[in-house]
């Protein structure tokens, strides 16, 4: 599946990567210091260990332009791309104590987000052909929330919520605390025009739901045959999203339902960075 033509990247991509050089580099980088004259320049290849899609390059770049502004790129694939293991992925050229100083926190980047990026396109080629999109969740890692997203997004996956603030998700904690799906979205609609969404927990709640005017509603950890029932149940008056633990193995199956989506925290939230490999050019 070819990733979308245009991905926005998040407006704090740069407090990101400063972050992560400021952990990393602390008072200074002592070993390239030490080693290396200020005026050494050096070129570096990246390659790829494993069959990947590839995500982050926004941050790889960014790293090593706060290094060293001059640095040069040459990327011989895009974005998205899926690639085959032992493939190179850029050369660099720039000063060689920058190069050394970023490597780790570059390829951390490219890593972690290529492997979102790869898991994530799994999941979805799995439901491709049916009317289902896969959807990102709040399990994230702390502090990479926006980066992780994109890479979802690269991923071919649709954005969730952000966070707390874009959208109102009534789940079962709230409704332990209200006492009733009416009530609840009662409340939330009275508060103005914002997004609303509810998850119910059996078939009685689903009904109960609709009946109040619900218009997204979350079905968590409904067996296959209660989803194949609240598609029915629900005649297009709602849209459906399958959610909870959802192995890979039964995402076509759950696809195949009739949901509109299903959302997995297992695309940010067991994360497995992909094998990189950088290296300097004697």
């Amino acid at each position: 599946m070819a990733p979308p033509s245009v991905i926005d990247v998040p407006d704090d991509l740069t407090d990101t990567v400063n972050r992560a050089l400021a952990e990393d580099l602390g008072s200074g980088d002592l070993t390239a210091q030490w080693l290396i004259t200020p005026e050494q320049r050096a070129v570096a290849t990246v390659v790829v260990r494993e069959h990947s899609v590839i995500a982050g390059m926004p941050w790889f770049e960014a790293t090593f332009r706060s290094l060293d502004p001059g640095v040069r790129f040459s990327w011989q694939i895009s974005e998205g791309d899926l690639v085959d293991a032992d493939a190179c992925l850029v050369e660099i050229e720039g000063a060689a104590r920058a190069l050394l100083s970023g490597e780790r926190t570059a390829l951390n980047f490219l890593q972690l987000l290529s492997g979102t990026a790869t898991v994530t396109r799994r999941y979805v080629e799995a439901v491709a052909g049916t009317r289902c999109r896969i959807l990102d969740t709040r399990k994230t890692l702390p502090g990479l929330r926006s980066a992780q997203k994109y890479a979802t997004r690269v991923g071919g996956a649709t954005n969730h919520r952000q966070g707390l603030y874009d959208a109102v998700l009534i789940k079962e904690n709230h409704l332990a605390c209200v006492g009733d799906v009416a009530e609840a979205l009662a409340r939330a609609f009275a508060q103005g025009p914002v997004s609303v969404v509810i998850e119910v927990e059996n078939l009685g709640q689903l009904a109960q739901a609709i009946e109040a005017g619900a218009s997204w509603i979350l079905l968590d950890n409904f067996p296959l045959e209660d989803l194949r029932v609240a598609v029915r149940e629900t005649r297009g008056r709602a849209r459906l999203e399958a959610s909870g633990g959802m192995a890979f193995a039964e995402i076509r199956s759950v696809a195949e339902t009739g949901v509109d989506f299903i959302s997995v925290g297992a695309l940010t939230k067991h994360v497995r960075a992909i094998d990189l490999s950088m290296r300097i050019k004697t």
